[in-house]
């Protein structure tokens, strides 16, 4: 089995859900006493958030690119950013180290078009939404035959985006669930779905603690959940390729 390293802490009940999901998978694939070979550099993330609220992202970029390197070291074969705020700097990540990050917004790309899914409704922070970083990602490779169909994403208005950072700094980031902001995001996301979309993308960390896929008819894509299923894939190719050997 490939060891993982998560870049966490950031903040601390994201990097557990990452824990939790990629353990659930590997113990759902191979057997109860299964657990993922993980490392894990937990960042501090007052010190994280000051950089970032200070407009220093470089500096946040060299705090997690010197994590992926002390992951690395420590014997990680890839590396995921248990955040989708700090996917920002993934470019510092990529280039601070020789194994591969997954990145969250290739494993939502790959979902939405599995899914056929080309319009979708994103609900974030306002770093988040005004700036393209997670779901405007670049081929790996061209592609022979038709070209693959662009996302639309629709956005909230900009009225809400204050609300929206207020519910996710304030309140689920510090382990706080609340009905009210509940029911705000589901009316955020119904006038998504108004404007059009298929479907809905959760783009931090911790809002599936609010929302949860039956809440409606149309999908609901868990960035968190999306990502800690595909690092869990990628994790276990070489235990299931093992397991078919004779």
């Amino acid at each position: 089995m490939n060891c993982l390293g998560l870049i966490g802490g950031i903040g601390w009940e994201s990097t557990a859900l990452y824990y939790r999901l990629i353990n659930e998978t590997v113990r759902s694939r191979f057997g109860s006493l299964y657990t993922a070979r993980m490392l894990i550099d937990s960042l501090e993330f007052q010190a994280l958030d000051t950089l970032v609220k200070e407009n220093r992202w470089n500096d946040a970029g060299a705090m997690l690119a010197e994590a992926a390197r002390r992951l690395e070291a420590a014997g990680a074969d890839g590396v995921v950013i248990c955040s989708n705020l700090m996917h920002y700097v993934a470019e510092h990540v990529e280039a601070a180290v020789d194994i591969p990050l997954l990145h969250l917004g290739d494993a939502v790309l790959k979902e939405l078009r599995a899914a056929r899914v080309t319009r979708v409704g994103l609900l974030g922070t306002r770093f988040t939404l005004e700036h393209d970083f997670l779901l405007e990602r670049p081929k790996d490779k061209p592609e022979p035959g038709r070209p693959r169909r662009p996302i639309t994403v629709f956005q909230p208005h900009a009225r809400d985006l204050d609300e929206l950072d207020r519910i996710i700094y304030g309140e689920v980031c510090r382990g706080i669930v609340r009905e009210s902001s509940r029911e705000t995001l589901l009316r955020l996301a119904g006038e998504l779905r108004a404007q059009g979309a298929q479907a809905i993308v959760l783009g931090s960390s911790e809002l599936g603690l609010l929302l949860k896929p039956d809440d409606f008819h149309e999908p609901i894509f868990d960035s968190t959940e999306v990502h800690a299923l595909a690092a869990a894939r990628w994790l276990m190719k070489d235990k299931s390729a093992g397991s078919h050997r004779t």
